[in-house]
């Protein structure tokens, strides 16, 4: 299986990117992914990761892919054209703080990233919701069928347990893919997938719903 949200040294992680491979491993993962925080690099780190992430592929016994995790800002994500072209997939993420009531914003901010060409997941979507409010289905219907015209993905992280079984199985409806993530920023929670793998079951997805599908 996979997990394609782990950090590392390289931002707010504390491992090698060597490490989170050797756990993935041994987790009997077939694909593992870096995603570190892009405000941590510089174009020359940048390059630095991307090549190590590369070296390290070619001496693992699986797919490893180099990804990264972007912020979703009220511009849109940072994500440049020239960073995503060296990767195999951008993560976009809010990471803003909005007040009660403030859901709206949330998606707003959401949308801009479905749209965004250099994106192609969303991460941990409605992690917030307890704090800032949840919005009504149908608002959140709309930001499923935009993933679904602009095929963009939506990960279903372990870490904060979103999004929620009626999104997943919303996505599984509309052929709108899927990825597992555990947002590991240790080592050792590599791969710990089983939350995301259980929810993918039981809103009745399978392999075949998943982000690089074909790798598994």
């Amino acid at each position: 299986m996979m997990d394609l949200h782990t950090h590392t040294r390289y931002s707010d992680g504390i491992g090698l990117i060597r490490d989170n491979v050797s756990w993935a491993e041994k987790r009997r993962l077939k694909i593992v992914g870096i995603s570190d925080h892009i405000h941590f690099f510089t174009p020359g780190i940048f390059s630095k990761y991307v090549r190590e992430i590369r070296t390290v592929r070619d001496e693992s016994e699986i797919v490893v892919l180099a990804g990264i995790e972007a912020n979703i800002t009220e511009s849109g994500p940072d994500i440049t054209e020239e960073f995503a072209r060296e990767l195999d997939y951008v993560i976009a993420s809010v990471h803003e703080w909005f007040g009660e009531g403030e859901w709206y914003r949330y998606l707003e901010y959401v949308k801009k990233a479905i749209i965004d060409e250099n994106v192609d997941i969303i991460g941990h979507f409605g992690n917030t919701f307890p704090w800032i409010g949840y919005p009504p289905w149908e608002e959140v219907l709309e930001v499923i069928k935009l993933a679904e015209e602009y095929g963009k993905a939506f990960e279903i992280s372990a870490r904060y347990k979103v999004p929620d079984l009626d999104f997943i199985r919303e996505c599984v409806k509309r052929g709108v893919k899927l990825s597992l993530a555990t947002d590991a920023h240790r080592p050792d929670d590599v791969g710990k997938i089983e939350w995301s793998l259980k929810m993918l079951k039981k809103a009745g997805g399978s392999e075949e719903d998943l982000v690089f599908s074909e790798l598994l």
